[in-house]
């Protein structure tokens, strides 16, 4: 192929998908070339002469033209949105009108308007490119000759329009799934069609089910993937457990939730000769079992984790392996991929081994059951459990002594009843047990990390897959900071002691009445934690090399790292970094919709258990400050609710976003992030999962 041939090829490729990155080794495989350097010879020119721009070394996208960019939507509650784009660092703003059809997620092409002064970036959207989700949940609204999907969500702020005879025998009032067929430019409604139906409203499977497909996440196996697993042998052949390290003979157990019933990690103790421990951290082999081009392995890449619900996980395997043959189970033979440490009474590391094991754990423990034995010093297995319990705490002080911060925000948990209704609430705490299984999954995730990403001097890091959390945002710090002092608490912003003087805050605020508040909003200063093959280290827990090795039951990404450290061992080349990235960005994003899933099963639940207290008053602390009215924290129970802003009727109250508050026009009255308030339960809506407060009478 010429040079002129080529270079239209290539700039077709970069237009026809303006918002992907290509390097020159997908480029030649897309133009089935084996001429790579001629591709990459094309590459470099076209960026030369600005008709693609290189986002980092090597990876390069087509450069928007005149006043186009190429984005995400990011809606707001009030149906206009904001655009994220790599080619620029400030946001987009487009009114509801402009957005013409695009949805929250959603890649768009936007016409920037010429800047006025002192005004933020305005446009439209002129092409919608790449629809984020085309399947939507509501409730049904069945007329005469048509119906409508009504959907009660910001990223869908659009009921669909349904013909009778794509109603897929939904009925008046039901909740369901419809996709959307058509949307005409013309039509301010898509039309749709009714692709399954989830039961009554208020029904808690129904419920259940919404949230998970609103989501995009699956709440059921197909067919064939379930046939693949039951296919899985549940007897391990003599032949592999001939080529791994026997464990089946060292103490062993597993200390899990009561409830729990995919344990993929177990902790082993024995006494060396020469007077050290032995500690053994055993995790589920998940991928002798998953195998690469498998329909298993494509489902459990596709989902990425497991999705933690109020009454329910749904798992990232099908139950024959999360509970079956990769469960490590009491008293039976498992495959295991383990970190074996030789540590001493100082609980100082002086070897290490990461390989291919066969285990037998002696007892299952929850983690009530192993308190009782670290408090009593009385029980099954107490040797082993005092002693890794000693170590770990020592482990645990030199790790908040390097500058881990001290997260321990306090976990809401529901009683419910066979019918998935709240019962009661109760606070689960963070215990001795808990510790002593974090410190060890801490210490073999970071080995592991530092195994492939520190290989030695003159050695390159191969790649590798690591979780990673960067520094706090500065801007943030400092609000936090702000906030603080009326509390009577320092923060500082700035230096080496940040991570300090965190400890420090969260230390002092244990027990007030103002510790979830001051807690979630140091939370919220932080970076989101993510998964990347470009290593920054992890900032919260102040390790330079952190990935996740621990549990590939229900993460995806431990999966590869398994994979990973087992290729390296028997001496492969670097994996391709560009392939591992992709997937470390499906991860992050999957691990994602789990926590906004799984919120969003609290908050349903929160106002199901409020639905019979209407009229009763509470002990409340204002947890956040919105310009439509005040979120407020019942402090008896957590749960969370709005005082609409049209409820502070004794004044016209402006948001003052520099000081979290809302503040009277005229009395100059403020209701600031924080202030303890007495609120009255006004009014609950499950469909929209919202529950209203009002000020209560003095």
């Amino acid at each position: 192929m010429d040079k002129n041939a080529l270079t239209n090829k290539i700039l077709g490729i970069f237009s026809n998908s303006p918002n992907k990155t290509y390097n020159y080794k997908q480029m030649s495989k897309l133009l089935n070339l084996q001429e790579k350097q001629m591709v990459s010879t094309v590459m470099a020119e076209l960026a030369e002469a600005g008709l693609i721009r290189e986002v980092y070394t090597g990876k390069y996208k087509l450069r928007s033209r005149g006043g186009h960019v190429v984005g995400k939507v990011d809606m707001n509650a009030n149906g206009s949105a904001f655009i994220h784009t790599d080619e620029l660092t400030e946001k987009i703003y487009i009114s509801e009108r402009n957005l013409n059809h695009a949805l929250q997620g959603d890649t768009v092409k936007v016409y920037m308007y010429a800047r006025r002064k002192t005004r933020r970036l305005e446009g439209e959207v002129v092409e919608v490119l790449e629809r984020a989700k085309n399947t939507f949940v509501g409730t049904v609204e069945v007329s005469k000759n048509f119906a409508f999907l009504v959907t009660n969500n910001r990223s869908m702020p659009y009921d669909l329009f349904i013909p009778t005879a794509h109603l897929n025998g939904a009925k008046n009032g039901d909740k369901a799934i419809a996709r959307i067929t058509e949307w005409p430019r013309n039509m301010k409604n898509p039309t749709g069609e009714i692709v399954e139906v989830l039961g009554r409203p208020g029904e808690n499977e129904a419920e259940m089910h919404a949230i998970l497909a609103e989501f995009g996440l699956p709440y059921r196996f197909p067919p064939e993937v379930e046939k693949e697993a039951d296919t899985l042998p549940d007897e391990l052949p003599e032949e592999e457990i001939r080529k791994r390290r026997d464990f089946r003979n060292v103490p062993t157990f597993t200390i899990d939730p009561a409830d729990a019933k995919d344990f993929d990690d177990a902790l082993s103790l024995r006494e060396t000769k020469n007077g050290r421990w032995e500690v053994g951290v055993h995790i589920a082999d998940v991928t002798h079992y998953v195998r690469p081009k498998t329909l298993l392995e494509e489902e459990a890449s596709n989902r990425a984790t497991s999705v933690y619900l109020v009454d329910r996980v749904v798992p990232m395997l099908p139950e024959k392996l999360s509970n079956g043959v990769c469960s490590l189970r009491p008293d039976e033979d498992k495959l295991c991929f383990s970190a074996i440490f030789e540590i001493d009474e100082q609980a100082r590391v002086l070897s290490e081994w990461f390989g291919k094991t066969v285990i037998r754990s002696s007892r299952r423990f929850s983690y009530e059951e192993a308190q009782n034995v670290i408090e009593t010093g009385k029980g099954d297995m107490s040797r082993e459990i005092l002693v890794l319990h000693r170590l770990a705490q020592i482990l645990r002080k030199a790790r908040f002594g390097a500058g881990s911060i001290d997260f321990e925000r306090t976990e809401v948990k529901f009683d419910l009843d066979e019918k998935g209704r709240p019962l009661r609430v109760h606070f689960k705490e963070n215990k001795e047990s808990n510790q002593l299984i974090e410190e060890f999954m801490l210490l073999a995730n970071r080995k592991v990390a530092e195994k492939v990403g520190k290989p030695g001097k003159g050695k390159k890091a191969k790649t590798f897959v690591y979780r990673i959390h960067d520094k706090p945002n500065q801007e943030k710090l400092e609000k936090l900071s702000l906030l603080v002092t009326r509390f009577g608490y320092k923060l500082n912003t700035a230096g080496q002691g940040v991570s300090e003087s965190f400890n420090r805050l969260l230390d002092r605020v244990k027990g007030k009445k103002e510790q979830d508040l001051i807690e979630t909003l140091a939370i919220r200063t932080m970076a989101k934690a993510k998964y990347s093959t470009e290593n920054i280290g992890h900032y919260g827990l102040s390790f330079p090399y952190y990935t996740h090795f621990t549990s590939p039951i229900r993460r995806y990404p431990d999966m590869m790292v398994h994979r990973l450290l087992e290729a390296y061992a028997q001496g492969a080349p670097s994996k391709n970094r560009d392939r591992y990235e992709s997937r470390c960005q499906h991860s992050s994003e999957m691990e994602q919709r789990a926590n906004d899933a799984e919120w969003a099963s609290i908050k349903y639940k929160q106002v199901e258990f409020m639905q019979d207290k209407i009229g009763r008053v509470y002990e409340g602390i204002i947890s956040g400050v919105a310009e439509w009215g005040l979120y407020v924290e019942i402090v008896e129970n957590k749960c969370e609710g709005l005082i609409p802003i049209r409820e502070l009727g004794d004044d016209f109250y402006e948001y003052d976003e520099d000081q979290y508050c809302l503040r009277g026009r005229h009395s100059k009255k403020c209701y600031q992030l924080g202030d303890p308030l007495k609120v009255e339960v006004y009014r609950t809506n499950l469909l929209k999962r919202q529950l209203d407060f009002r000020l209560a009478e003095d």
